[in-house]
Formats: structure tokens, sequence, C-alpha cells
């Protein structure tokens, strides 16, 4: 897929997200999300750091010992702005083309997916995963290594689609919605890879 459709799905599922910031209430907002330590609106924040300035990102980054956790768990919890300016940041994102250093272009596709994910589970709301981009996202989710390491936590095992047309790994098969292999795949707790 080249890089001008994969931007149209972050675009659309920046807006979308926007929208769906927009109907929460102050107490939804500060609900914890599936993300440890952050609630909604950290998470929701950090989505809006995203296209930070490389000079920006590189102080954050000095200030936090380079320590990519710390880092973006700070640059959320200290950032100021109310949900209706995040709401206003995220939609001023559409169209911006800018990412973070050593990132792929659908990098910031995965991030909208699984954080969307983040912030809908712990509310009880239902956010469907439309299956195109989400299978873009799975996609990256296997090959990157940091921080997920998909491919480590689930050798001996193939991740099958039961909705879309994907399939990485060998071995045992696993057949699953493509939003719970997006969610396994991202660490997170899913039909996939359930914790106890």
């Amino acid at each position: 897929m080249q890089s001008d459709d994969i931007w149209a799905h972050i675009d659309a599922e920046r807006a979308d997200l926007a929208d769906f910031l927009d109907t929460l209430t102050p107490e939804q907002w500060a609900t914890p999300s599936l993300c440890a330590d952050w609630t909604v609106r950290d998470v929701a924040v950090h989505l809006t750091q995203s296209t930070t300035s490389w000079p920006r990102l590189g102080w954050q980054a000095v200030r936090s010992g380079f320590r990519f956790d710390a880092m973006v768990s700070r640059a959320a919890r200290e950032d100021p702005r109310t949900p209706d300016e995040i709401v206003a940041a995220l939609r001023a994102m559409v169209g911006v083309r800018r990412r973070p250093p050593g990132t792929a272009v659908a990098d910031p596709l995965a991030d909208a997916l699984v954080h969307g994910q983040d912030i809908a589970v712990p509310l009880g709301i239902d956010r469907p995963m439309p299956v195109g981009p989400a299978v873009i996202a799975a996609k990256r989710l296997w090959t990157m290594g940091f921080p997920f390491h998909a491919r480590k936590r689930f050798a001996g095992i193939e991740l099958r689609g039961a909705d879309a047309d994907f399939a990485v790994g060998s071995g045992r098969p696993v057949v699953a919605p493509i939003r719970d292999i997006v969610l396994a795949l991202s660490g997170r707790n899913s039909a996939v890879s359930p914790r106890v």
C-alpha cells in the first residue's frame, strides 16, 4: 500500500477519534485506560504529541535519560491542555505528515487504532476497528521489534484473521478478529492473549 493511502487512513482515524473524544464526560476523561497508570486523558494527550517537533522530542529524551517509557509518560502527564484543547489538537493533526524519528508511516495508524481501544474498552464502549487499516497496523506491529517484540512473544503460533486477509507466524493456528490480533500484537489483553 502506498504511503498516501496509509496517511488517508491515519487522517480518518484521527478525525473519528476526535469526534469520539468530544462526546466524553469529565468522569470518562478521568477513567483509567488500558495503558498502565494512564487515564483516558493521558492517552488522548499522548496521541496529540506524535507530531511534536524533533528538537522538542530530543529535549524530552534528554530530560528522561533517553528512557522511552519515562519520556512519553511524563510528556503526557505534564501536558496542561483541557479536553477541548486536546480534541482540537487531534483534529488539527488531520493532514499533518510529521511522525517521530525512526518510525514507519504505519506507526501513527497503529497508534490511533490501538489507543482508540485503550480509551474505549475501559469505558465499556464498542469502538469498531476498520478492517483494512487494522491489517496494515497488524503487519507493522508484527515486523517491528521494540517495544512490542510480537514475533518473539508469538513464536510457535500462526495468527490468522477471522474477518480479514491476514496471517503471520507459523505453528499452532489461532484464528481471531483482526481487532483482537492488533490488540494482542501491541501487548494488550485480548481474546488472542488473555491475561488471567
